[in-house]
């Protein structure tokens, strides 16, 4: 019987396997880089033509010239798909100021039906100058080979202190100022109780945003209450939940700090079906400054992230990138209280 023919090779990863070397080296080669030895470069190539892995993205990329496209990699949740209206609302600003410059977006989710998609893979073969990954975390899969190559990566909301490469461009919004902001307010107001529903514990928003709001519980002399740091995520289902473990305890915050608007909208949506009322039973503060917020019943206060703004920067940003490097390794970006009607002063401090 004759031996079934061999499979053919359709991604960068069948490629690599083949020649015994990493995807980051078959992508470099693919893209002409220099510093790949003469030797490796011949066995790749080699192996190119012969499984004749040339798709028309691919081939014209060998030429060298721009694309003019930028990939946008977004998180991207399997049940709920592009579920953060934060999203939208930055994919606004970078999409129109992109295309100002005379660009366009290709967009990729991070994953495709619970599997992790090849973020270098995707780049290659969709022939972009450059990457902007929002929601994406250092240990998502595949993010090291695109970090250990030449594209040009810019990275929404997150900073760089354990990125593993030396193409990450980083913008972010100063989310430490955010929480002292809401817990500044919220002393002001009287309140000495105050509990914190977080978002999805392992990013930079969340991660540094805790810290702060800690930290500055402690510079008041205010308690610490684990039983009122409560969530895991950054959607409406998260808050809900999340306010029902902080109904549940015996003694209760007088007000609750937010990381999310849709956390705090399902909060809000807690607090009506438990018979109790925002802001005269538990005050409370959202954070992005979403549209609905002005629509909530209390209007929400919040911290507003102009997400237009940023939007635009990421596209300034990664554009400078692309030409000729000029662009700051790291941005950070200022926040801002907006007051509106869902936390109350009380007078008693007990």
């Amino acid at each position: 019987m004759d031996a079934p023919p061999a499979r053919k090779a359709k991604t960068l990863k069948d490629i690599a396997e083949l020649a015994g070397v990493s995807v980051t080296t078959v992508s470099k080669v693919i893209n002409n880089y220099s510093d790949v030895s003469e030797s490796t470069r011949a066995k790749v190539q080699a192996i190119i033509n012969q499984q004749a892995f040339c798709p028309d993205p691919v081939a014209s990329s060998l030429s060298g010239k721009a694309s003019y496209s930028i990939g946008v990699i977004l998180r991207y949740n399997p049940v709920w798909g592009l579920h953060h209206s934060f999203f939208y609302k930055v994919m606004f600003g970078l999409g129109r100021r992109l295309g100002q410059s005379n660009y366009d977006c290709v967009v990729f989710p991070d994953a495709w039906l619970g599997e992790p998609v090849d973020y270098l893979e995707k780049c290659v073969r969709r022939r972009v100058d450059g990457v902007v990954l929002m929601g994406v975390d250092f240990d998502s899969p595949n993010l090291e080979a695109l970090a250990q190559s030449d594209l040009p990566c810019l990275f929404i909301d997150i900073v760089g202190d354990s990125y593993p490469g030396n193409n990450g461009y980083f913008l972010a919004w100063d989310h430490q100022q955010g929480a002292c902001q809401a817990v500044d307010y919220l002393y002001a107001l009287g309140h000495r109780k105050i509990g914190l529903l977080g978002g999805l514990p392992n990013t930079y928003p969340a991660r540094s945003h805790r810290e702060a709001f800690k930290e500055r519980l402690s510079d008041y002399g205010l308690p610490i209450c684990e039983e009122w740091m409560v969530g895991d995520d950054f959607t409406e289902d998260s808050g809900y939940y999340a306010m029902q473990k902080i109904l549940q305890q015996p003694t209760k915050p007088t007000a609750v700090v937010c990381q999310s608007d849709a956390a705090a909208v399902g909060a809000l949506r807690t607090l009506e079906r438990s018979g109790l009322k925002c802001p005269d039973d538990i005050s409370i503060i959202g954070y992005d400054d979403i549209e609905i917020c002005r629509y909530t019943h209390p209007a929400l206060t919040t911290i507003r992230q102009d997400t237009l703004l940023l939007g635009r920067l990421a596209a300034d940003t990664i554009i400078a990138c692309i030409r000729d490097g000029s662009a700051p390794r790291e941005q950070i970006l200022p926040v801002s209280l907006i007051v509106r009607d869902s936390c109350r002063r009380i007078e008693s401090h007990a």
